[in-house]
């Protein structure tokens, strides 16, 4: 008699109870990250933008050379007469604005000095978005000493002005007499000191073009005869005063930093 369950139905003994196949769950998909810029077309500037900024920093370089004129003017007095101390302290006015004209002209030139280092950040803040890291890395060391070199052609240029007035007014002598006018002696001051203080920049210059493969060291070593000859010609022609002295040490200093410019750029690996 056949064998029954409690619930009275038979099982078979050969065919063992199957469990229901696992139901494979899908594993959720991550979502693929946006698409990022390129790094070089995110920093670029459309020409509105470039001359938007161009602006923004003229306007903060003339503020500040308008503060540094503000200094200037209110120092005008001992400064004009430091400056008028290598042609004997007095000097005369040919028009009645010279004095006027002479005092804005000097407060000026000061406040260029003054501002200088604002100046030369501002250069920087509207080149350096268009550097590489690297780039930037390289040149910024070099914003410093672009003042330095600046303070060091003013300093150079307030040494050499004995000098040169001694040799223009030793030719004073006989039928000539030493009465100078004062405009154009301070024409010839404030020219004389931004010559020399803008000239000492073209070590930066010539640091900046090798780094963007126009100069090498080599070719600056062998191009040392011709840029001695285009050093005199400049430093003549740079300073107004037609005596030997200024474009002489002029000439002399812009050599000895085109060799240690040559240095520099050797170093670097250039």
């Amino acid at each position: 008699m056949a064998e029954a369950t409690n619930a009275g139905t038979p099982v078979s003994e050969t065919e063992p109870a199957t469990a229901p196949p696992p139901v494979a769950i899908p594993a959720p998909q991550a979502t693929p990250p946006a698409p990022s810029t390129p790094p070089a077309e995110a920093g670029v500037m459309s020409l509105v933008e470039h001359l938007t900024e161009l602006r923004s920093r003229l306007i903060k370089s003339a503020l500040a050379v308008a503060v540094g004129s503000v200094v200037g003017f209110y120092f005008s007095t001992p400064i004009i007469a430091a400056l008028a101390a290598p042609a004997g302290g007095k000097l005369q006015n040919l028009a009645p604005g010279d004095a006027f004209f002479i005092v804005v002209r000097v407060s000026v030139v000061v406040g260029i000095v003054l501002a200088m280092p604002v100046l030369l950040y501002q250069i920087w803040a509207f080149v350096a978005p268009g550097l590489t890291l690297q780039e930037r890395r390289t040149i910024r060391p070099w914003i410093p000493l672009a003042l330095l070199f600046f303070a060091l052609g003013v300093g150079v240029a307030y040494f050499v002005l004995p000098y040169a007035m001694g040799f223009l007014l030793s030719f004073g002598t006989g039928v000539f007499v030493n009465e100078l006018a004062a405009a154009p002696y301070f024409n010839f001051i404030t020219t004389l000191f931004l010559a020399f203080g803008i000239t000492m920049e073209f070590p930066i210059l010539l640091f900046g073009l090798s780094r963007v493969g126009i100069l090498t060291s080599d070719r600056l070593r062998t191009a040392r005869r011709y840029v001695f000859l285009g050093i005199f010609i400049f430093a003549t022609i740079a300073t107004p005063g037609g005596d030997l002295v200024s474009p002489t040490v002029l000439a002399g200093v812009m050599y000895l930093l085109f060799e240690l410019s040559i240095v520099a750029i050797r170093r670097s690996g250039r």
